[in-house]
């Protein structure tokens, strides 16, 4: 995946509909350090990566071409992976932390951020820690595994004067900006039915869901307490994001069914596949799928005077689409570097997040999650 600077943007841009309002508001993020009005002009933020699975990889290679930002330290449980990582990433060892001794990263003035990587149900516990430790946090998505969770975590981080951000990185993808602006701006008229799926057959789910791994391995994910759920937590979030930015609106009320199960054994703690349909003021209606049983990888809205739709379209690319008029082609982009330079550009100024990224942003799908979970478990229309 390639750097994307404001020219090069400009420049390979492939025209889409209305491509010219895109171009007149790129995020002062994707401006090269010499035009950039940032008030701390040449000024990075040092970040630790906590948990070292597989996606903290994507983290770790993002930072490496990031303008705003990069990496100076680690937080893992395996001896093996602080070492690698040392090696690889040049990591001094006066930055290199465990679980256990994380809370020490309060004394540590070379770290100003830290990534939360780990299972969902360690996301809270390392928020407020952190967050306790004076240095501002991203998690990512979800942002814990309850709404009450989500609170606390909020709490801490106002309490301690931190920001907090969530790994949203489709906010900061310029296809997705683009179906944004198409469904917000009523380009086609107002949007009034999304289908959006995202599903994996071949998810790495070959460990039972009693196996506690930290390491980024999928057997975390079969189990409750550290995931919080089955795939609607993981890639369903995607489906119930996109509806929502693609409306400007908040569901008032979800249905809910569990899909077939082909491993009951192994999806004893978390569902294997579920539907849902969440339904919003304008009347709009969302139809969303997600599984770990089947491939999907598509988003589509009908509107009153047309149409557009991606696929693939909430994976991580590249995002291939289309409109009623034509073609959606944008610059494929590194998407972890654009996301930490658009959230750690803002924190270097001293402004505030914007709202679309923050913890608030967070409890809002966490309690769209609960209530789609309430809705397949009851069979109930739950009004959010």
């Amino acid at each position: 995946m390639k750097n994307i600077s404001r020219r090069s943007f400009v420049n390979k841009f492939s025209i889409g509909v209305g491509s010219a309002a895109v171009i007149s508001t790129i995020p002062s993020f994707m401006v090269p350090l010499n035009e950039s009005p940032l008030l701390y002009y040449g000024k990075k933020l040092n970040v630790a990566i906590c948990g070292l699975g597989n996606y903290a990889e994507a983290i770790a290679n993002g930072l490496q071409s990031t303008q705003y930002c990069s990496l100076s330290g680690i937080v893992t449980g395996t001896l093996s992976k602080a070492q690698a990582w040392k090696t690889k990433y040049n990591i001094p060892e006066k930055n290199i932390y465990n679980y256990t001794n994380f809370d020490d990263i309060i004394n540590n003035k070379n770290i100003d951020l830290v990534y939360i990587t780990l299972p969902n149900g360690m996301h809270k516990e390392f928020t407020i820690r952190a967050a306790k430790a004076g240095k501002h946090v991203i998690t990512e998505k979800p942002m814990a595994t309850s709404p009450q969770d989500c609170r606390e975590m909020i709490k801490a981080c106002n309490d301690a004067s931190v920001q907090l951000a969530v790994g949203y990185r489709l906010h900061y993808e310029p296809t997705h900006l683009e179906i944004k602006r198409l469904g917000q701006d009523k380009v086609f008229g107002q949007v009034r039915y999304i289908e959006a799926a995202l599903g994996y057959k071949t998810y790495d789910m070959t460990k039972p869901a009693q196996s506690v791994d930290f390491s980024g391995h999928a057997e975390w994910r079969l189990n409750q307490k550290l995931s919080g759920g089955g795939p609607l937590m993981d890639l369903g979030i995607y489906c119930i994001q996109a509806s929502r930015y693609v409306l400007g609106e908040e569901p008032v009320a979800v249905t809910a069914q569990f899909g077939h199960v082909n491993d009951a054994k192994r999806f004893a703690q978390v569902e294997e596949s579920i539907s849902w349909q969440m339904h919003f003021p304008s009347g709009a209606m969302a139809s969303c799928n997600t599984s770990v049983g089947f491939n999907a990888d598509r988003f589509y809205a009908s509107a009153d005077e047309g149409s557009f739709e991606l696929s693939p379209a909430l994976s991580f690319g590249p995002f291939k689409g289309k409109t009623s008029n034509g073609e959606i082609n944008f610059p494929v982009i590194n998407q972890q570097q654009t996301q930490l330079d658009g959230i750690c550009s803002v924190i270097l100024e001293n402004k505030p997040l914007p709202k679309h990224i923050t913890g608030e942003e967070g409890l809002k799908d966490l309690t769209i999650i609960a209530a789609i979970y309430e809705a397949a478990q009851t069979g109930h229309n739950i009004i959010i």
